[in-house]
């Protein structure tokens, strides 16, 4: 049997452009995110502030979720990958406009608050369009039987930029402040524009061009809801997150529990992608295919067990080593579930299939921030944490027993026929 190569995939120059393209906007993304994370949190001192953030961001991508999958599926994806991030440019440079010292000393906490939620709110919409988008265009630039390869190399591109973005935000805060930080991040997200214009516009690959929107939905969901693999590994990833949703409490860890400032909350925010980018590399050359349903049930239990050690602890580098691991833990759901959807999705229902997984895990960060929020609110910080972790564990074993199955998932034979058919 040939030995398989682990840089197969970044051998398509397109595909170079592609990982270079999401390195620069998860950059921006994750950057922005902290940021604005940490100004709210200081503005406020409440910690339902911070769940807010996630709220402002679900309620459009989950209810635009659907009808971006259609549109996606119907146009062709680098023309609104184009109009997406020009959007995001706009929205960075509002935020930067909100944050500076002049701004802030001329208008009331609660205008500059309520201008950060109606931003969010809006790169909510843009976000239902984006994933399908990007979802869609790697599908179109990498052959079927590259897909797996790819998958992975995408997902480590989107773990460095989640690494990086972190715990540049976290020392950037301390060393220029959040306005200079925030022109950073309207930098990233041209960058990502210009990289963009590298790919060439694709084929739009759907038979059913102007099909009525509500029957192309309708299509979408029942795929999903048809395919058992993609429908229990979205949600068990789903219920995972939602729970598990300890990084949003994050700030408030770093100033008052662990007191660590600024440069301590960008490594507690860094710690967790980094174990997920180094899982992720280690996975282009060990892949994970065999007997994947029992690896993402235990590496989702395993990440339930690392919030619960992290909501317990009291020493900085104990909460930095279980932050560690579960992204170590999490970086093998996510390859995992990415494969899955990869492999059983077809080209022309890749939008409506991306906007289903991004109501499920996507758009669960965001609801499950404003989960810890409130129930940090009404718990305590630590017990929201605690709670979270255990739910988690609780929809592993539930997901274990009632659907054997899944539990026995194994995608290699899958694999072999693609790579037949190809």
């Amino acid at each position: 049997m040939a030995k398989k190569d682990p840089f197969s995939s970044l051998r398509i120059p397109e595909f170079r452009w592609f990982l270079a393209m999401r390195l620069f906007i998860v950059l921006a993304w994750s950057m922005q995110f902290v940021l604005i994370e940490w100004e709210v949190y200081r503005i406020t001192k409440d910690p339902l502030s911070l769940g807010l953030i996630g709220l402002m961001e679900i309620i459009p991508a989950i209810s635009m979720a659907l009808f971006a999958g259609h549109i996606v599926d119907q146009n062709e994806k680098k023309g609104l990958l184009i109009k997406c991030f020009s959007g995001l440019a706009i929205i960075s440079a509002l935020f930067c406009l909100l944050v500076h010292p002049n701004f802030i000393d001329s208008f009331s906490k609660n205008t500059i608050l309520y201008g950060i939620y109606a931003l969010v709110f809006v790169g909510g919409i843009i976000r239902a369009f984006l994933i399908p988008s990007v979802f869609s265009l790697l599908g179109l630039i990498i052959p079927k039987k590259e897909q797996p390869n790819a998958a992975t190399w995408s997902s480590s591109t989107w773990q460095v930029a989640a690494v990086i973005g972190p715990a540049l935000a976290g020392f950037a805060i301390g060393w220029v402040g959040a306005f200079w930080s925030l022109v950073f991040v309207v930098f990233c997200v041209i960058m990502a524009l210009i990289v963009l214009t590298q790919i060439e516009r694709k084929p739009i690959l759907n038979p059913k061009i102007g099909e009525p929107i509500f029957k192309s939905l309708k299509e979408g969901l029942s795929f999903v809801i048809s395919s058992k693999p993609i429908l229990n590994a979205i949600s068990l990833d789903m219920f995972a997150v939602l729970f598990g949703g300890a990084v949003a409490l994050l700030p408030i860890f770093a100033q008052d529990i662990l007191k660590v400032g600024s440069e301590g909350f960008g490594i507690l925010r860094a710690a967790p992608a980094i174990g997920g980018l180094i899982t992720m590399l280690i996975s282009t050359s060990i892949p994970l295919h065999q007997k994947a349903g029992k690896k993402l049930l235990l590496a989702v239990f395993g990440f339930g067990v690392c919030i619960i050690v992290f909501g317990l602890s009291t020493n900085f580098w104990l909460s930095v080593v279980a932050l560690f691991l579960s992204g170590v833990t999490d970086g093998i759901s996510v390859v995992i579930r990415q494969t899955i959807l990869q492999i059983y999705t077809p080209d022309h229902m890749r939008g409506r299939v991306s906007s289903v997984n991004s109501i499920f895990v996507g758009s669960s960060n965001e609801l499950g921030a404003f989960e810890s929020g409130l129930t940090a609110k009404l718990m305590g910080t630590v017990t929201a944490v605690v709670f979270g972790g255990s739910m988690t564990l609780i929809t592993v074993l539930i997901t274990g027993i009632s659907s054997p199955t899944f539990r026995n998932l194994d995608l290699e034979k899958d694999l072999e026929e693609h790579r037949k058919e190809e």
